[in-house]
């Protein structure tokens, strides 16, 4: 189970780890390894905190559900209905869609947006109403549910519904409604003065091989906001312990500690794959699917991997990953700190090898 931080023969491994299993919501295995730091001086703390980037999507998507369940929206309602700027949306053929964008293909990344090129970058935007704005003004590359294309523009689009059906900002949405009901303190945007020397080191290589911090808004500033805008798509900072909440709540069909965040069928509808009847390309792995915010396993042969159909989970850029198994009553978290660029010199991706570490300790 240990992370390698030795050397290999590229350069060094990854810097460290926090690892941490829990199975019935009990803790089987909590252990920090190897360095907080790029110069290797400091041991990684159990409560580092991590830039968690992707691993913000489930909880964005958690946000919607609550206010689906509180019949505030409904899956199948038009965007363009909560965010009139939509409305009268085009191809880039300027053909009119057959049907309008919906919330349901924004939570399962099927509706058609693509803002590559655009002449407006919508992730330089200051705050979710511009990006939204930003975001209609943009022609859609293909019909709404036609392809299944993994791109975070979908989820931002979902914060500035939360922000406007709340009548909240989507920060303190989340800290009212999720954050403080599971006790998440060191979950946020940003990382108040006093704890950022609990930050881990994110890291990147150079072409020749060196580790160096990554070109990353945080790596030489760690605790400012990952955007300038409340990015559901992946702001947050957190700690395995705070993330260990959130899915353990979903294991628990929504529930946590005496409190119902969300009812049993909806958790059920987040995990159940939407994308089935469509070609998903690259984007996901062999022998998954995709849910309202997360992948989900749909054949385990094909996956390659240890695990159970039907568990579901999603990583980070920054080499964070969560899985929760309802079968095995399990959860699972690895959370690293180093943004790869493909090139040999990378350190080699553990997923695999982390779930088949993970499943092999569980029958001993």
């Amino acid at each position: 189970m240990d992370a390698d931080t030795r050397p290999g023969p590229h350069g060094p491994g990854h810097l460290g780890a926090v690892v941490l299993l829990a199975r019935d919501g009990c803790a089987l295995h909590h252990r920090a390894h190897g360095h907080r730091d790029l110069p290797r001086r400091e041991p990684m703390p159990l409560d580092a905190i991590f830039r968690i980037y992707s691993m913000t999507k489930p909880i964005a998507s958690v946000a919607v559900l609550m206010l689906m369940e509180e019949g505030a929206l409904a899956l199948d309602d038009p965007v363009e209905r909560h965010l009139p700027e939509f409305a009268g949306q085009r191809l880039r053929d300027g053909a009119k869609p057959r049907r309008p964008v919906t919330l349901r293909q924004l939570l399962t990344h099927t509706s058609g947006f693509d803002t590559a090129g655009a002449e407006v970058d919508p992730q330089a935007a200051a705050d979710l109403a511009t990006f939204a704005r930003r975001v209609a003004a943009v022609p859609l590359a293909v019909e709404p549910g036609s392809r299944f294309r993994y791109d975070g523009i979908n989820t931002d689009v979902l914060c500035r519904v939360v922000e406007v059906l709340s009548g909240r900002s989507f920060a303190r949405f989340l800290r009212e409604r999720i954050f403080e009901p599971l006790g998440m303190g060191d979950t946020g945007f940003t990382v108040p003065a006093a704890q950022r020397h609990r930050i881990a080191d994110i890291t990147s290589v150079a072409d020749d091989g060196r580790r160096l911090l990554a070109n990353a808004r945080s790596a030489e500033a760690p605790g400012i906001a990952l955007r300038g805008y409340d990015s559901g798509a992946g702001g947050l900072y957190s700690t395995a312990a705070d993330y260990l909440r959130f899915a353990q709540m979903l294991l628990d069909e929504g529930w946590w500690r005496g409190q119902q965040l969300l009812s049993p069928r909806t958790v059920a509808l987040l995990r159940m794959n939407q994308v089935g009847h469509l070609d998903v390309g690259n984007d996901l792995g062999p022998g998954e699917g995709f849910g309202l915010g997360v992948s989900t396993v749909v054949d385990v042969a094909r996956r390659g991997r240890l695990g159970s159909e039907g568990a579901f989970g999603w990583p980070g850029a920054a080499t964070t990953y969560f899985t929760v198994d309802p079968r095995e009553r399990l959860v699972a978290l690895l959370l690293m700190q180093h943004l790869p660029r493909g090139l040999p010199a990378d350190p080699p991706r553990p997923t695999a090898a982390f779930h088949n570490l993970v499943y092999q300790a569980l029958e001993r």
